[in-house]
């Protein structure tokens, strides 16, 4: 084989040194771009997954703020009950410890098993919501229960108050017709002037000298009255002078409705029911004045007759 010239081998060697310069070169070419894409690729995988941590984080926190919610609703509806639960307090207490804690998460610090606790404890704490709402939905239908039966209480109570309140009143109207009943009351009132010499004037219709009287003789009779019982009753006499006083020498005082009144003078008769008169003499030991003198009779606390005559 002929010799090739010296020259031609270096030109042929050059040429070679070139090839594979650029073969070299687009080699580690075609390497910088596979990893240029493998960091992208990587990139691009880390940032999803802090996508995926930061919305289950935010899933996780959206969940807690739903569950206090709904153990705070709860409280209130036990509360509206009239009960309180020392355990909703402390799981309130606890979720908020909760929240803290998520909120204090960074996505990319957000572990899979953060994340698998955090499920797991807020599945436990949906059951434990439902558990308590069904048990408010008993404790509200127990409520309603005793509620009724307590306003049909209330209601027949106030039933037997009106019944009582209305015997009561019946009552009262009863005692109170009773008590009219029993009352006496003079059939006939008539006085007489006895005078200084001993004289008695019988006619009603005279005016007396007021110097010449002496006493004072009241007759009267009672009706009849089978509601009141018979035996012995004070009957009371109150004088009233000219000046409107009541004369009370050798007297004292009665209760009439209820008040204490001055009267004259008194005595005790026998009632037998038989329209039988009554004398009721009256001396007043000094002279009386003139003008026109009142005679009013009492007895049980009630007046029973009045009568009047006029000295001069």
């Amino acid at each position: 084989m002929a010799d090739i010239p010296k020259e031609e081998r270096s030109s042929n060697n050059r040429t070679l040194l070139v090839v594979g310069l650029i073969l070299v070169l687009l080699s580690i070419n075609g390497i910088l771009l596979y990893m240029q894409r493998q960091a992208k690729n990587e990139v691009a995988q880390k940032e999803q997954e802090v996508q995926t941590k930061n919305a289950e984080l935010e899933d996780q926190i959206k969940k807690f703020t739903a569950l206090k919610s709904d153990f705070e609703r709860q409280s209130q509806e036990l509360q509206g009950m009239g009960m309180t639960n020392d355990s909703l307090e402390a799981r309130i207490a606890a979720v908020n410890a909760d929240l803290l804690q998520l909120r204090a998460f960074r996505a990319s610090s957000f572990s899979v098993a953060d994340q698998k606790k955090f499920r797991a404890r807020a599945s436990s704490l949906e059951s434990i919501i439902r558990k308590k709402d069904e048990e408010i939905v008993r404790l509200k239908a127990d409520n309603q229960q005793l509620f009724g039966e307590n306003n049909d209480l209330k209601t027949k109570q106030n039933e037997m108050t009106d019944s009582l309140t209305n015997l009561k009143s019946t009552r009262q109207a009863l005692a109170q017709k009773v008590t009219l009943a029993s009352r006496l009351a003079t059939s006939m009132l008539k006085i007489n002037i006895i005078t200084t010499k001993g004289k008695e004037k019988e006619d009603d219709k005279a005016e007396y000298r007021a110097k010449r009287v002496e006493k004072i003789k009241i007759t009267y009779a009672l009706n009849r009255n089978d509601v009141l019982e018979q035996g012995t009753k004070t009957v009371y006499l109150r004088l009233i002078e000219p000046d409107g006083a009541t004369l009370t020498q050798g007297g004292g005082t009665m209760s009439i409705d209820g008040q204490e009144q001055p009267f004259t003078a008194s005595q005790e008769i026998l009632f037998t029911n038989s329209n039988t008169p009554y004398t009721f003499v009256f001396s007043k030991g000094a002279p009386y004045k003139e003008g026109k003198h009142i005679v009013e009779l009492y007895s049980g606390g009630f007046q029973i007759g009045t009568a009047n005559f006029v000295l001069k």
